[in-house]
């Protein structure tokens, strides 16, 4: 179906790649709201915490230093890293992005240093790849903790010399690439799990650049909101406001999913809303849930007291539920391991099925299964034992 690999990559959304026009001017700070708001290229915040990012980003831009975007999902490490690249030199050079976890792991090699003509089996004609045609620019490594540990070592070697060979090649190729990589993991934590090469940790994260979560920027959820809203109402002619509840509730929720997550809800309830705009996320003394862009979700309660349980809720596409209910004090590994499990075994162990309901790419979800079985836990056997492990209880 694929030609290629560049072509699955570009059908799947995984590679993006801007091309700065000849005349753009780099990115200035300006408020996108008197008084409030403040934005820097497609950034936005108005409070201390992103100030900050703002004034950093423009001391990172202009210099070649390599940077490594901390952040959770949806809080905008493209946006920054792009921030980045538009105040360089490198500007009006290409600006590439990767998602290292959801390049499948026989295409990987190809994607980022390209290939020759034949190869191996489906190479129909010559591809260059991400170093090259970045060359000149910036390349955007997002997911890099995803990446399998023997293409870190060949990632090290490349960031080290500025060269590399194709897939099936043995010319070196020469690539002057700004490197900034992104990650949603704790480096220190990946390392001593094995799944991020120390040596590559200290190659990227140079300048180490944490993204604040919404939660934690003060009133910038509503006021991004109000912002979201009018551009709504200025794109389809209409003057919309928000309710009163809506407006708690936004100031309220803790938004796990970050901006992404606050957008999507707000495009949401101006659509199924008439002239008083509403929001479906609960209050605080309401179950908190975690909506997905696709239908399955899962479903959190609010903190509880240190000798309680949290219950996690994964509702499949076909509309399998299983509840698991994990005692605090229980091991981060170990529950997610058994919310992993759950989920699998709600979906009659279609790995792609559980995938989707998790929210990660299918080969994050083979990686944490083949590392339980590397530490003696079998996912078949465990999907159907009756009995859970001692701090962790399921109820079907």
């Amino acid at each position: 179906m694929y030609a290629n690999s560049e072509e699955f990559a570009n059908a799947c959304g995984v590679i993006a790649a801007v091309a700065s026009a000849a005349s753009a001017e780099p990115p200035t700070r300006h408020d996108a709201r008197p008084g409030r708001l403040q934005r820097l290229g497609a950034l936005y915040g108005g409070c201390a915490a992103m100030q900050r990012l703002f004034q950093t980003i423009e001391r990172l831009g202009p210099s070649d230093v390599t940077v490594m975007v901390l952040g959770e999902s949806g809080s905008g490490k493209e946006l920054v890293a792009q921030a980045i690249h538009q105040l360089s030199a490198r500007s009006r050079k290409a600006f590439v992005a990767v998602n290292c976890g959801a390049l499948p792991e026989n295409l990987i090699e190809s994607e980022l240093f390209g290939h020759e003509r034949g190869s191996f089996t489906g190479a129909a004609r010559t591809h260059r790849g991400c170093f090259e045609r970045a060359d000149g620019g910036t390349l955007f490594l997002d997911e890099v903790t995803e990446m399998p540990v023997d293409m870190q070592v060949r990632l090290l070697r490349v960031l080290e010399t500025g060269r590399f060979c194709r897939v099936g090649g043995d010319q070196e190729i020469a690539a002057s690439v700004r490197v900034i990589a992104a990650s949603n993991r704790d480096l220190g934590q990946a390392v001593a799990e094995g799944r991020l090469r120390e040596d590559l940790m200290y190659r990227l994260c140079v300048i180490p650049l944490p993204i604040p979560p919404l939660r934690d920027r003060d009133a910038d959820a509503i006021m991004l909101a109000e912002m979201f809203l009018a551009d709504l109402n200025d794109a389809h002619g209409t003057d919309k406001t928000f309710t009163h509840q809506a407006r708690g509730r936004i100031a309220s929720f803790s938004w796990p999913g970050n901006v992404r997550e606050l957008k999507n809800v707000i495009h949401r309830g101006y659509v199924l809303s008439d002239d008083q705009v509403d929001v479906d996320v609960p209050d605080s003394s309401q179950e908190l849930i975690l909506t997905r862009q696709a239908s399955p979700m899962a479903t959190v309660p609010s903190m509880p007291s240190i000798n309680s349980a949290i219950t996690v809720r994964a509702s499949a596409p076909s509309g399998g539920v299983k509840d698991v209910t994990i005692r605090v004090g229980t091991s981060l590994d170990d529950a997610e391991r058994a919310l992993i499990m759950a989920t699998l075994d709600s979906v009659a162990g279609s790995k792609a099925k559980a995938a989707q309901v998790l929210g990660i790419s299918l080969k994050t979800l083979y990686n944490r299964l083949h590392a339980y079985r590397s530490n003696g836990f079998d996912a078949v056997q465990e999907m159907r034992a009756p009995v859970p492990p001692p701090d962790v209880a399921m109820a079907a």
